[in-house]
């Protein structure tokens, strides 16, 4: 059965947005940049294309931050309630913080990235496989 398109808000509901399948993939990355980007033991994400993202209401409400020197880490937030909410990378794509969903998109996690660099108090590895970087596809 084919997954219907998801939709997604932030804490306050201003900034609403719609995602259409199929997804591409679901990661858990430790880095500490996500780490200290969402104040958690890692940041799960869901990678879609551009063209799979629809605003829905409160694209004007939505902050950028793009961390100095870094390649391609940013985040992009409601400045209304400060939740998280999807970015475009510098790398093309649309990262997706998965805790922004209002429902079940229909694809779990696939592996832990950067999880060399993951805390020491962050959880277990588990069934995924996990990767010291970015996994080879």
């Amino acid at each position: 059965m084919a997954v219907s398109a998801v939709e997604g808000s932030c804490l306050c509901g201003q900034v609403r947005f719609s995602l259409l399948p199929p997804f591409e993939k679901m990661l858990h990355c430790h880095c500490a940049r996500c780490r200290k980007g969402t104040g958690t033991g890692h940041a799960t994400n869901l990678l879609i294309g551009k063209e799979q993202i629809s605003w829905l209401s409160g694209e004007d409400l939505i902050s950028r931050f793009d961390l100095p020197g870094a390649k391609s880490f940013g985040k992009w937030f409601c400045r209304s309630c400060g939740s998280p909410v999807p970015r475009l990378s510098r790398s093309g794509y649309v990262v997706v913080p998965a805790g922004s969903l209002d429902s079940d998109p229909g694809i779990s996690p696939s592996g832990r990235i950067f999880w060399d660099s993951r805390a020491s108090w962050s959880c277990e590895e588990g069934d995924l496989p996990t990767y010291s970087g970015y996994p080879e596809s």
